[in-house]
């Protein structure tokens, strides 16, 4: 996929002499001149990633170990912690990069040079030297352990206080660690398709590494001009005060939705308006992290990728749901054109509770007085779009990079074409294949004890776990080469809930489980494959990455189970009360489609027994759209942009609303056109130096503010009650248009 690369004329890295430190250039004199064609063929590659490598740096210091367990620990909590907020905060590895240089440099100054033990194999020193980049990722790979969220977390969270179940800690605890390192088995399995082939870029790792250089490296600069490092530090500066006006004084800046303000009685003009309960028409948010929660930075993404996402997002929200909603398909007009609620057929929110029996299953003498359950417009056009995406990126990847894959596995034990990266990496010791077999075995095994044997918390029967790895190993690989190409990651939570709700109805704790063993299994391999990626780039030795990745990801799965349980245990009416600070959106979202695929299940919704059975003709709209692109490559080869076209990303693209909303993707597009098309292309030393550096600094001044303002304010409850506060400023855009159907806060439409 070399063509997806922008077509532009941009020098190379400048060479390691210019930049590197005397032992860095020492081994980079040591080894011999590289010819330009066996750099990296992806243009930001060549442009970021340095092509020397100093195998004498220390790695497995104390500095590494005790910086790299603490920035787990702290970005494990504060994430978990923030989690459950009504606009969670999302703590990203680059709050970590940034904050330990200073620490690492101090300990490097002051702690002891001593050696202990000298002489004899137990010999160490707490301060071999300066403190190097390498220990930096080390560092930083834990701290991506303990970025984001533990998927699982929503299982226990779901079974405690939405569906008010019993699941103990221990149990909790089995389920969370085996989910999280599940994925190092196939990771292994697939690290020569998705970490060797220069092809496979991982667009999200040049971020990284931009910071990296520019925390590590000294740059010559023209006079006047300022360094990598002088425009981080302005940067995070700004991006750190800013945040104060849309995190605390002027929060509508979050969403500006100008169509309410002018039609403040029109229920078709705010549901035409709201960013963040309708279609966003105009809407626009100026803050960071309105443009980054959902996916990703914009200045990461590749602009090829940027326009599939926009390409997807125009023609689902602005063509396909309007038509669904305007001509009334499915009853849509009965209720709110955008929303991840579930109604009766007269528009009302279900009741839920009352079709749950006291064994925890479904009881339909109740559901079937109580009657069918309902979806917004929205929300089943997103279930299609699931479904269609899914043979999307099968067809795709069969058609598109079959070829290669095939001879990939053909050449797996041959003598390979290697770019410089992959060369340089070989004279490590590899990581062996049984260390990824043993992990994923042991994984297996437990997971079966604790399905079998704790089947009353669980539900999930021990076929159900062999059939969840099954498909988690199936499409690992496909979505791993469209993640290493777009920086985009079509997800497997839709077919794995629909599989497990044919075959195994009423059972909620199953469903999930299901989801959570057959989508994060393969989500974490994604990751862990990233991070190898990642070393692969900054000439890490394999074994070392993978001993960090191991510990990192065990003390992440004890930190956010530790907290989520301290948290659902002491706060009052968590997740359960709208007034609450603590509204947990994304498990409120996850907790309704357990009840759709788990409790329900998919032939009373999807099936002959239910009201959108017409949705699965999206399986066969997705497997026909990959075909239809080739086959206009190969009618009109001559036309380039036909090849930049990708039917999963572009499919995919609304696949993480709800939650996320049309004004965080509207804001991240644009971000993402001035980045990866108009900088990239018009100004592309200035991108080349500064691009993925600004998008490092946004996201670390936004964390550190956002965790500041919480703990000096948001503890106290000090909150600002005001216009400027009134988020969106729509009250009318979840309101029903259909004539009659009468919703509390809502006009009667006629």
């Amino acid at each position: 996929m070399e063509d997806s690369a922008q077509d532009i004329t941009a020098p190379l890295i400048q060479s390691k002499h210019e930049k590197a430190s005397p032992s860095e250039i020492e081994i980079a004199e040591s080894q011999p001149p590289q010819p330009e064609d066996e750099n990296s063929p992806i243009p930001q590659v060549a442009l970021t990633v340095p092509i020397t490598d100093d195998a004498s740096l220390p790695v497995l210091t104390f500095r590494m170990w005790f910086l790299g367990t603490l920035s787990c620990v702290l970005l494990s909590f504060l994430n978990q912690f923030f989690w459950y907020r009504k606009e969670p905060l999302s703590i990203t590895a680059i709050s970590a990069q940034i904050a330990v240089v200073p620490l690492g440099r101090l300990m490097a100054s002051r702690i002891t040079n001593r050696v202990f033990f000298k002489g004899n194999r137990w010999e160490f020193c707490l301060n071999p030297g300066p403190f190097n980049v390498k220990e930096h990722v080390l560092i930083t790979i834990f701290a991506n352990s303990g970025a984001g969220t533990v998927y699982a977390i929503h299982v226990v969270t779901v079974v405690k206080t939405f569906y008010k179940q019993r699941i103990s800690f221990f149990v909790s605890l089995i389920v969370v660690v085996t989910t999280q390192v599940l994925g190092f088995g196939w990771a292994g399995i697939f690290r020569k398709y998705l970490v060797e082939p220069a092809a496979m870029w991982w667009p999200a790792n040049l971020v990284q590494v931009s910071l990296f250089r520019a925390l590590h490296e000294k740059e010559e600069r023209s006079k006047g001009s300022l360094s990598r490092t002088q425009f981080f530090v302005i940067s995070f500066i700004c991006s750190f005060a800013y945040y104060v006006f849309p995190g605390y004084l002027f929060q509508i800046l979050t969403s500006l939705s100008w169509a309410c303000w002018a039609f403040p009685t029109s229920i078709l003009a705010q549901q035409l308006g709201s960013g963040l309960h309708g279609l966003g028409l105009g809407s626009i948010g100026l803050d960071w992290s309105t443009i980054s929660s959902y996916l990703g930075s914009p200045l990461a993404s590749p602009w090829f990728a940027t326009a599939n996402i926009a390409a997807g997002f125009v023609f689902i929200m602005y063509i396909l749901t309007p038509v669904f909603y305007w001509f009334d398909v499915f009853k849509a007009r009965t209720f709110p054109i955008f929303s991840d609620s579930l109604f009766t057929e007269k528009g009302q929110k279900y009741d839920i509770s009352a079709i749950v029996d006291s064994n925890f299953h479904l009881d339909v003498g109740a559901y079937d007085r109580q009657g069918k359950l309902y979806l917004s417009t929205f929300f089943a056009v997103t279930y299609g779009v699931g479904f269609a995406a899914l043979s999307a990126t099968i067809v795709h990847v069969a058609l598109f990079h079959g070829r290669e894959i095939w001879q990939q596995s053909k050449s797996s034990f041959q003598e390979k074409t290697m770019d410089i990266h992959t060369k340089l990496m070989s004279k490590y010791n590899q990581v062996p294949e049984w260390w990824f077999m043993s992990i994923l075995l042991a994984n297996i095994a437990l997971t079966v004890f604790a399905c079998e044997y704790y089947n009353d918390q669980l539900q999930l029967p021990w076929w159900g776990v062999l059939l969840a790895c099954g498909i988690a190993i199936f499409f690992t690989l496909p979505i791993g080469i469209i993640t290493a190409i777009t920086n985009q990651a079509p997800g497997l939570n839709i077919i794995t809930e629909y599989i497990i709700g044919y075959i195994y109805p009423g059972y909620p704790v199953a469903n999930m489980c299901f989801k959570v063993y057959g989508y994060i299994s393969m989500t974490q391999a994604i990751t862990f494959l990233q991070d190898f990626k990642l070393g692969h780039y900054m000439k890490i030795p394999p074994r070392t990455m993978f001993m960090a990745q191991v510990v990192g990801t065990l003390i992440a799965s004890f930190v956010y189970l530790g907290t989520a349980w301290w948290l659902l245990e002491t706060i009052p009416d968590i997740c359960s009360s709208s007034q609450s600070f603590w509204t947990c959106p994304s498990d409120t979202v996850f907790y309704d489609a357990s009840v759709i695929w788990g409790l329900i299940g998919p032939r009373r919704i999807f099936g002959d027994l239910g009201y959108y059975s017409s949705v699965n003709w999206f399986f066969l709209v997705g497997a026909i759209a990959p075909v239809l692109v080739w086959l206009a490559i190969k009618a009109f080869p001559q036309q380039e942009w036909i090849k930049l076209v990708n039917m999963p990303v572009l499919i995919a693209a609304t696949g993480y609303m709800p939650p996320a909303t049309a004004v965080n993707y509207i804001t991240w597009i644009i971000a993402g056109f001035l980045s990866g098309f108009v900088v990239y292309r018009y100004k592309p030393e200035w991108w080349r130096r500064h691009n993925y550096v600004l998008s490092g600094a946004l996201d670390a001044g936004l964390a550190f503010m956002g965790v500041l303002l919480y703990f000096s304010l948001g503890l106290q409850e000090m909150d600002l009650d005001w216009w400027g506060n009134d988020l969106d400023g729509c009250p009318l855009a979840h309101c029903p248009t259909a004539a009659g159907v009468a919703v509390e806060g809502c006009p009667l439409f006629t």
